[in-house]
C-alpha cells in the first residue's frame, strides 16, 4: 500500500504552501466577519479574486474557472493545506463549491462567464434555493411552480432553510415546471436574482444566537425570471440537483475530518472515562483518514463509487457530533457559557469553528442533515452498497 504521494502532487502541495505563505491576509485586514454564507467583506472578496487569478480557487476547473486542472489526489492536498493552516476555503461556500460548480457543469457558455465567474471572482455572491416546507431531504417533492410566460418563467412558491439568501445576489433555484409529470421529471432550475420584484428574503435566528441570522425563508410571489436564466434543459433539473449534491459531496468526507481534529486538539480528557471517550474519537478519526483515502485512491485511478460515497459521509457527521457532545460534556458548566471560545483564534476561519463548546456542538448536528440526511446515507449503503433487499 502507497501511503506518500508522487512528486508532482508534492510539488503542487510545495507552490501551494509557498503561495499561502506569501499572501495570506493578516488578522488585522480581516476584523470585518462574514455574516452569513453569501456576506463576504471586502478582504474576503480580495483574498478570494487573489486565489482566483492565481489558479488556486477550484484548481480541478481550468485557469478561466480558477484552477490549473488539478488532478484528484492534488485537489486532496489543495484541501488538506487549508485545513492544516485552518484556512476556509471560500466565505461564499454554496456560491462557489455548489452553485458556480454546477453552472460550470450545466450551464450555458453565457451562464458561466455571466453568473459562475463574477461568483468565482468575488464579486458577486450566491446561494442555493432548494429545501422547502414540505420538501427537504425529498427534494422531488418541491412545489414552488415556474410557469413560462413569453421570454419568462412566472414562478410562485416558498423556499425555507435558504443560507445566506438576504445577502446572496442571486440564487440557483430548483422549480417544479410541468406538474403533470413524475416528481423527478417535472423539475427544471433557475437563476433568480434577489432583487427581482416579488421576491422576499425573511433571514431567522437559529438555536445558537439571534444575531446568527444565516437560515431564510424566501417567497416567490408572481416573480418573473428571464427563459435565458433556465439552467440545463427545461424539465431536466434532477440531475442538476444531483449534479449540486454531488459537487457538495465531494471529499466532505474531509471538512469533517478536519472538524473532528480540531476538536481533540481543543480538549483535554480529565478522567477515565473522558479518556475512553477521546480515544474513540481518535480511533473515528483515522477511521474517516483511511475510508476517505480509499475513496481517493479509487478516484484517482478513475474508479467511479458514487454509494461508496455514503460511508465516510456517515461516519464523519455521526463521529463530529459524537466528538463534540464528549467535549462538551467533559467541559461541564463551563461549556455552556455562550458565546465563548474553545480554542486558538483563526481569522482565516469562521467563528464558530472555535466558539462555546455548545455551539461546536449544536452546530455538528447539520452535518447528519445537509447533502442527505444520515438515514438516506445509510439506506443508500444498504442498499447500493451491501446490496440487501428493501423491507
Amino acid at each position: 500500500m502507497q501511503l506518500s504521494f508522487d512528486s508532482d502532487v508534492d510539488e503542487f502541495r510545495a507552490e501551494f504552501s509557498a503561495f499561502l505563505d506569501d499572501h495570506l491576509p493578516s488578522a488585522a485586514e480581516t476584523l470585518e466577519r462574514p455574516r452569513s454564507v453569501s456576506h463576504m467583506p471586502q478582504w474576503a472578496r480580495d483574498w478570494q479574486r487573489l486565489l482566483f487569478d492565481n489558479g488556486w480557487l477550484l484548481p480541478a476547473q481550468p485557469p478561466e474557472f480558477g484552477g490549473r486542472n488539478a488532478s484528484v489526489l492534488q485537489q486532496y492536498v489543495h484541501l488538506e493545506e487549508l485545513c492544516t493552516r485552518r484556512i476556509y476555503h471560500s466565505f461564499n461556500p454554496q456560491g462557489v463549491n455548489i452553485v458556480a460548480a454546477s453552472l460550470i457543469t450545466f450551464g450555458s457558455d453565457e451562464q458561466k462567464h455571466e453568473w459562475a465567474v463574477p461568483v468565482l471572482r468575488g464579486e458577486r455572491t450566491a446561494s442555493l434555493g432548494m429545501s422547502e416546507p414540505s420538501a427537504g431531504s425529498d427534494l422531488a417533492s418541491l412545489r414552488t411552480k415556474a410557469v413560462r410566460d413569453g421570454d419568462d418563467f412566472v414562478v410562485n412558491g416558498q423556499k425555507v432553510w435558504t443560507s445566506g439568501a438576504h445577502d446572496a445576489d442571486w440564487l440557483l433555484t430548483f422549480v417544479r415546471t410541468d406538474p403533470d409529470a413524475p416528481k423527478h421529471k417535472g423539475i427544471s432550475a433557475l437563476i433568480i436574482p434577489t432583487d427581482l420584484p416579488g421576491v422576499v428574503c425573511r433571514p431567522f435566528a437559529d438555536l445558537c444566537g439571534e444575531e446568527n441570522t444565516d437560515f431564510n425563508e424566501v417567497f416567490f410571489s408572481d416573480v418573473r425570471v428571464p427563459a435565458a436564466n433556465l439552467v440545463g434543459p427545461l424539465n431536466g433539473g434532477w440531475k442538476v440537483i444531483n449534479g449540486s449534491l454531488g459537487h457538495e459531496r465531494t471529499m466532505m468526507w474531509l471538512g469533517f475530518a478536519d472538524r473532528i481534529a480540531n476538536s481533540i486538539a481543543d480538549f483535554r480528557p480529565s478522567n477515565a472515562l473522558e479518556r475512553d471517550e477521546f480515544a474513540s474519537t481518535i480511533m473515528d478519526y483515522q477511521a474517516l483518514r483511511l475510508l476517505g483515502s480509499v475513496g481517493l485512491a479509487q478516484a484517482s485511478r478513475g474508479e467511479v463509487d458514487v454509494a461508496a460515497v455514503s460511508i465516510p459521509k456517515l461516519l464523519g457527521a455521526e463521529a463530529e457530533m459524537r466528538a463534540a457532545a464528549n467535549a462538551l460534556t467533559g467541559a461541564g458548566p463551563d461549556g455552556l457559557i455562550h458565546p465563548s471560545t474553545s480554542g486558538p483564534y483563526a481569522h482565516m476561519n469562521l467563528d464558530h469553528y472555535f466558539a462555546s463548546w455548545f455551539e461546536r456542538y449544536a452546530r455538528s448536528f447539520s452535518g447528519t442533515i445537509a447533502g442527505g440526511t444520515s438515514e438516506i446515507q445509510r439506506n443508500i449503503i444498504a442498499q447500493q452498497v451491501l446490496g440487501l433487499p428493501r423491507g
